[in-house]
């Protein structure tokens, strides 16, 4: 019989003696979650935080939910968890019928995973047998899943554990303007900048017929950079031009996260061929899926099933999350206090040269941090105000290509009593890094 642990220590000793040693924890003394309610979790050792990182985006609607609690409940009671996709299943038709109104694309068809790494996966296996093409085009910086064609189109090093993939890939701007060598042009110019370099890597460096370009319309894990509005407008009208097909990976940004659009795509004015989504949408059940044109979505020509993907348990869990956001209208909650966020965290930018950058869209916020006079990237910095923050009782992530951007992304229920709390957290974090301090 397995001995209970009572101590984080003993837990983190038992992690590394059978988990692998490239799974990535947070913390110099890494904790175990153990219960939530609303927008606070507690660890194994009793210690509540406020969540601003929600499971990686995951816990959409924050914790201890009735709908959703409900709805997997009332799942469960009937005995059934899982059927597969050999058999009709309910729930799962039910939801991709929401997800198909809500996409915008006309005619469209979903398909369901367990994760969005294997939504891309199935995306790009869609993209490259209608096109008839192994070439794809993906953006620097990007991240897209931890499988092997996932990886492939990862344009992030410390993310991408191989040069080896089944697609060829080439990489184009992203429009990480903070980092870019277009970042000191207006955003017009930026944009053209931008497109022209799209239109040069397909000229030179493909055959031409590329099957897709695969964008997070805000990169995640590389540290929630913000492109210009109208920036994959423009990509789309040289990509049309080619055939090449658009898809919008959604992972992170859907479902009204970044508050003035339900998907991150919208701002840009443009319809793509598909979009794959997770995390939210599940509230912490494990679903995935694309959604795409008819004729794209039909394009496979051999048998195929989904074991797990949009099982009855998930998709009950599903559709009772995508109705909470509907009906109490988390996309304006996500505009009002991310706005609030954002301006309140570009005036403590203010009062801090370590702070490089502050960027993001609703409750999606990149804080980027340097070396005082200089972009110099402060990977120790973010590792600090990490701790800092944890110790005061507040989580939040950590990306970028260098690891030091802070990533803010609470759930969308968040209410403005506990934003004012989290901003005064990172106040205190920031004013104890300017000292000097790492307590």
């Amino acid at each position: 019989m397995t001995e209970i642990t009572t101590t984080h220590a003993d837990l983190l000793g038992r992690h590394k003696y059978v988990m692998p040693s490239w799974l990535s924890l947070y913390y110099d003394e890494p904790i175990e979650i153990v219960s939530g309610s609303g927008r606070r979790v507690t660890d194994g050792e009793g210690r509540e935080y406020l969540d601003f990182f929600a499971g990686i985006l995951t816990n959409m609607l924050g914790y201890g939910v009735p709908e959703v609690r409900d709805a997997i409940k009332a799942q469960a009671d009937k005995g059934i968890l899982h059927t597969s996709t050999l058999y009709l299943i309910r729930q799962q038709i039910e939801l991709a019928e929401k997800i198909a109104r809500l996409s915008g694309i006309p005619d469209a068809k979903v398909f369901f995973t367990s994760s969005g790494t294997e939504a891309n996966e199935a995306a790009l296996l869609l993209a490259t047998q209608f096109r008839r093409s192994n070439q794809v085009l993906a953006l620097r910086n990007s991240y897209h899943g931890r499988s092997f064609a996932a990886m492939s189109i990862t344009g992030n090093r410390g993310w991408s554990a191989s040069s080896l993939s089944p697609v060829h890939v080439s990489y184009v701007h992203s429009g990480y303007r903070y980092r870019s060598p277009f970042g000191h042009l207006p955003d017009a110019e930026f944009i053209r900048a931008c497109a022209d370099d799209l239109r040069d890597v397909i000229t030179t460096m493909t055959s031409g017929d590329v099957a897709c370009i695969i964008a997070e319309p805000i990169q995640g894990v590389g540290g929630f950079t913000v492109p210009p509005d109208g920036m994959f407008a423009a990509f789309k009208e040289i990509l049309d031009e080619y055939g090449i097909l658009y898809i919008s990976d959604e992972v992170q940004t859907g479902w009204g996260r970044t508050g003035e659009h339900f998907w991150g795509i919208e701002a840009h004015g443009v319809v793509p061929d598909a979009m794959t989504f997770a995390k939210g949408l599940g509230n912490g059940t494990s679903i995935g899926g694309v959604v795409a044109r008819a004729e794209l979505m039909d394009c496979v020509n051999a048998n195929s099933i989904s074991t797990f993907g949009g099982n009855p348990l998930v998709t009950s869990a599903a559709n009772a999350t995508l109705d909470y956001v509907l009906s109490h209208d988390l996309q304006a909650n996500a505009a009002k206090l991310g706005t609030m966020l954002i301006e309140s965290i570009r005036g403590l930018q203010h009062q801090h040269s370590f702070i490089g950058d502050v960027r993001g869209k609703g409750l999606m916020i990149g804080v980027e941090l340097v070396v005082p006079g200089s972009k110099t990237p402060d990977a120790a910095a973010a590792a600090r105000m990490m701790e800092l923050t944890k110790a005061a009782g507040l989580l939040v992530g950590k990306g970028g290509m260098n690891g030091n951007v802070l990533r803010i992304a609470p759930p969308l229920t968040l209410t403005e009593a506990e934003a004012a709390e989290g901003i005064a957290v990172l106040a205190d974090a920031f004013a104890a890094i300017e000292g000097g301090s790492t307590t």
